[in-house]
């Protein structure tokens, strides 16, 4: 059974707190209102949850993303414009329409039996059920009346005083048989209690009522918000808290610090890291968020303070909300009923009277007297996660300013004390770059291992074996000298999931950093013998049996870039005659535009067939992919390459599987069937990759763009790795590159773009799934069609750029060709 969480209003009369987030997203004793209601979904087994967005949606699926966190499995139904509370349900019929579902509030605070309540709907054989809950005061709620057996009489939404007839209000809170949503227009807002509910009710329709003997409190003002704060800190409301009691009522979460001399009078609570220092009073229904700092002589009563805000000596807090990042300094009063919006500052001895509103970016200037609210002004807020990590123009988009923010952002997602391994490649840029990025992380309590210029899989390398928190490596975008991409890893060297994305995201996005105190500044080391280490342990996972036997002749391009800083001490063990060129580290040119590249790989071949070698490398300015030219100096494209390894792999393996993103020709299969192998296809995401590859049996792993993966070594791509494990495997078959490439089927795959606004991408995707019929269809990454005579086609929608990518195959080039267009229309002409 699925449960549908409403989460798309604006929550006018909470500004300022939702000047700039979705009431949803408003923390309860530092959890936001909503995650307290999918933790109380959870508890009740409703783990599969349709959320209804609206009012800056992209906020709440960026917090709470796909609910793993929650062990729950979340997905989106986004309203363009506000369709009433049957309406936003409706939006979301496509989710709902097999079984019976219940839908609830995401800004209300409650603990209603959930199970009990659908026991009842059954029992009464109910097209629909209400959760209603006695209130003293029923104003600002629907008010039902019910009869003896519970069904439903008559409804009255938010009545005066001369209309009330019942104490029992609506809580927004149904069970519901699918049939119900044929009830209501789609696309038109349409409002349960004022629309849907009493036309039923008229026709007889068996609509109940479940009276719940529970807390429910509708957080819809000030008064409220402050009032279930201090009810869940009354223990009044079955919620978890967290945390532990340091005295009966004071609730401390991990990593605070409270001086001894400290006056604490609960119940209150101390969020994550804050800091209470000696001569601080906190008395009753006090919250203090994460990262807060209080400092001496500072008296907080009935206060809600947000994460990151600093409380400067001597302040006085009474019954008020003070937003995130914000500033109080030393002498400020802020009264009764004041709110402060986040990222303000407060300056000293500065005092807000009764119900000022502050609204966010603003600040009060030392010793102001406020009467009056503060207006808030907007401000803008970009995406930062592309395909390539953080990119942009160096010192335009990607500055010092925003390196020390991410960094920062990074740190504060990591344990206090971890290690963070750092890298870059040969420019100057990133050489910038990271000393800005390696201050943040220590001056975040995060040690730094720093490998200075290195390549790319020797940083994932050191990451994963040193056991770190995660790694930063700085490169110059590749084509693109006046760019530079930001690579953040995890623990494992790996790219960071989708899941520890969007948390980086939200702590940027909120500057939610984590501040060092005195004495917690970690360290800054430089590890040696990295190169060492790493080749030695290439080379023993990495099966070498017969290279020196072989007698191999090969060409290496290091592409002026790190990879020239490893081959020295690694080819000196390998036992092959080598010839190697643009191997010293450039700083002036440490990417290569396309033509470049060609006229590179042009000359490498030459050199290939002029010295007769078994075949030549060029590695990328990073060392983490890399392009093959055959014995006769042709050029095997990235496909084609990828074949050629799987060949060699998968025949001298002989069982296991490989994994390879959905993009790959099918050709694959044939090549693995051939040899015994299981193919595992993944979406075409960096960090899914790696995870297939990390698995147990997987002996084998690309990406098709030059990319490749040795388990045996690493679960991360690695072109040096790839190098070595190419070298054995040559040497040991006996067989030249072109000999093995011919021995493989020709593939006819062929791909396109298609321009597409961004608003447009669900639609697209929507009509391709129509377009389809009963063709097969695979949605491992976007949507492959298969053809009832084995022709193929991807769609996938780019998830960086306005454009949706196509990828075909077929027998024959014609065919393909066809199969390509013909879908291509189709995208254009739902992206219109």
């Amino acid at each position: 059974m699925k449960a549908v969480v409403m989460a798309g209003g604006e929550g006018t009369r909470l500004r300022p707190m939702t000047a700039n987030q979705p009431k949803p997203l408003l923390p309860l004793v530092n959890r936001p209102i909503m995650e307290h209601v999918l933790r109380l979904l959870k508890r009740h087994g409703f783990t599969e949850t349709v959320v209804t967005v609206q009012f800056l949606a992209a906020l709440i699926r960026n917090y709470f993303g796909d609910g793993e966190e929650l062990g729950m499995a979340l997905s989106y139904a986004t309203e363009d414009v506000p369709l009433g509370t049957a309406g936003s349900v409706k939006n979301a019929q496509e989710a709902l329409r097999d079984d019976r579902f219940l839908v609830i509030s995401g800004d209300a605070l409650t603990d209603i039996d959930l199970t009990d309540m659908v026991r009842a709907h059954e029992r009464n054989g109910a097209l629909v059920t209400i959760g209603l809950k006695r209130v003293p005061d029923p104003l600002e709620f629907g008010i039902i009346i019910v009869d003896d057996e519970g069904r439903v009489q008559r409804f009255l939404e938010k009545p005066t005083w001369g209309q009330v007839f019942s104490d029992t209000v609506n809580t927004g809170i149904y069970v519901m048989e699918p049939e119900v949503l044929d009830h209501v227009a789609a696309g038109e807002p349409v409002d349960w209690s004022g629309d849907v509910f009493p036309e039923l009710v008229a026709r007889g329709a068996p609509i109940y009522g479940y009276i719940a003997d529970c807390y429910w409190e509708d957080v819809g003002t000030h008064d409220s918000y402050l009032k279930a704060q201090a009810d869940m800190l009354s223990g009044l409301v079955d919620v978890d808290l967290g945390g532990f009691e340091l005295s009966p009522g004071v609730r401390v979460a991990e990593g605070a610090e409270v001086d001894a001399e400290a006056v604490l009078k609960g119940p209150l609570y101390v969020g994550d890291y804050a800091k209470v220092e000696a001569g601080v009073e906190l008395r009753e229904f006090t919250v203090l968020g994460s990262n807060v700092v209080v400092k001496e002589g500072a008296f907080l009563h009935r206060a809600i303070v947000h994460d990151n805000v600093f409380v400067g000596p001597s302040a006085t807090l009474r019954g008020c909300v003070i937003g995130k990042n914000t500033d109080i300094m030393a002498g400020a009063r802020v009264e009764e009923g004041v709110v402060v919006g986040d990222e303000c500052v407060i300056e000293a001895e500065a005092y807000l009277s009764n119900q000022v509103k502050v609204y966010p970016f603003k600040t009060v200037e030392a010793g102001a007297v406020v009467n009056t609210s503060v207006i808030w002004e907007s401000r803008g807020q970009r995406t930062l996660f592309g395909p390539r990590g953080v990119s942009g123009l160096v010192n335009v988009e990607i500055t010092p300013e925003l390196a020390v923010r991410l960094a920062s952002a990074y740190a504060t997602t990591l344990t206090k004390g971890s290690t963070v391994t750092t890298g870059r490649d040969a420019s100057r840029a990133a050489t910038t770059l990271k000393r800005a990025v390696i201050s943040a992380l220590t001056s975040s309590a995060i040690n730094v291992r720093d490998l200075e210029a290195c390549p790319l899989p020797m940083a994932r390398h050191e990451t994963a074996r040193e056991e770190c928190a995660g790694g930063i490596y700085i490169r110059t975008t590749p084509g693109d000298p006046q760019g530079v991409d930001m690579l953040f890893m995890d623990a494992d060297g790996a790219d960071l999931s989708q899941a520890a994305q969007r948390k980086l995201e939200r702590v940027f996005g909120r500057q939610e950093y984590r501040r060092a105190f005195p004495g917690e500044i970690a360290e800054l080391t430089y590890p040696a013998r990295t190169v060492g280490t790493y080749t030695h342990e290439l080379l023993r996972d990495v099966d070498m049996s017969g290279v020196r036997e072989a007698g191999l002749k090969i060409v290496l391009d290091c592409a002026g870039g790190t990879t020239s800083l490893v081959l020295p001490t690694l080819l000196g063990r390998v036992g092959v005659e080598v010839l190697t060129r643009n191997n010293a580290l450039d700083e002036a040119n440490p990417t290569e535009t396309l033509a470049e590249r060609m006229r590179d790989l042009q000359r490498l071949g030459e050199l290939v067939s002029s010295a007769r070698a078994a075949f030549g490398v060029r590695f990328d300015p990073v060392g983490e992919r890399i392009s093959l030219v055959d014995e006769n100096g042709e050029l095997i494209g990235d496909g084609r390459a990828l074949l050629v390894m799987l060949d060699l792999v998968a025949a001298e393996r002989r069982g296991g599987r490989v994994a390879l993103p959905v993009t790959t020709t099918r050709v694959a299969e044939q090549v693995c069937r051939f040899h015994g192998v299981q193919v595992e296809w993944t979406s075409t995401a960096q960090d899914v990759l790696t995870r297939a590859a990390a698995q147990p049996g997987v002996i084998f792993a690309g990406d098709g763009r030059g990319g490749f993966i040795m388990p045996e070594f690493s679960t991360t791509v690695d072109g040096i790795a790839a190098f070595v494990r190419l070298v054995g495997l040559v040497a040991r078959t006996r067989l030249t590159l072109s000999q093995i490439d011919r021995r493989i089927p020709e593939a006819h795959l062929l791909s396109r773009s298609v321009p597409t606004p961004w608003a447009a991408k669900g639609g697209v995707m929507r009509h391709v799934v129509e377009a389809a019929g009963d063709r097969t269809i695979d949605t491992t990454d976007g949507v492959r069609v298969v053809e009832d005579d084995g022709r193929w086609v991807l769609v996938l929608p780019d998830p960086a750029q306005p454009v949706t990518r196509l990828w075909a195959e077929g027998p024959d080039a014609d065919s393909t060709q066809a199969l390509l267009e013909e879908w291509a229309a189709v995208v254009e002409r739902a992206g219109t």
